[in-house]
C-alpha cells in the first residue's frame, strides 16, 4: 500500500505553523484518501500551544510535539484566521484556503 501524499505544513502570517492532514491513515473523517470533503482532520506538531486546539490534543503536557485527532474543519479555519491567514502550505479538501491579505 502506498503512503498518501502529505500536505505541506501550514504557515500563518504571524509565524504559527501546523501540519493539517486528512487521508486513510490520518485521524480524519471520512477515513479515506482523496475524499471530496473532510469534516474532521488531523493536526500535527503546531509551533506553539494553541488553546483552540487543546480539546483534541493527544499529549496536553507537550502540545507542540504531538497530534490532534479528528479536529473539526471549522476549528482549523478559526485557528488560521486567528493567526492572520496562511502564507504557505496546504489544507485538505473541505477547508477553505484562507490566505493572508497583503497590505
Amino acid at each position: 500500500m502506498m503512503s498518501p501524499k502529505l500536505n505541506q505544513k501550514v504557515v500563518c502570517a504571524d509565524g504559527f505553523s501546523m501540519s493539517v492532514q486528512a487521508n486513510a491513515t490520518a485521524y480524519s473523517m471520512p477515513k479515506m484518501t482523496g475524499a471530496p470533503v473532510y469534516t474532521e482532520v488531523e493536526i500535527g506538531f503546531p509551533s506553539a500551544k494553541e488553546e483552540l486546539l487543546m480539546e483534541w490534543c493527544d499529549e496536553p503536557d507537550d502540545p507542540t510535539c504531538t497530534v490532534y485527532g479528528y479536529v473539526p474543519a471549522q476549528v482549523v479555519v478559526n485557528v488560521i484566521v486567528k493567526h492572520g491567514g496562511m502564507v504557505e502550505g496546504e489544507v485538505p479538501a473541505g477547508i477553505p484556503v484562507l490566505r493572508a491579505s497583503s497590505r
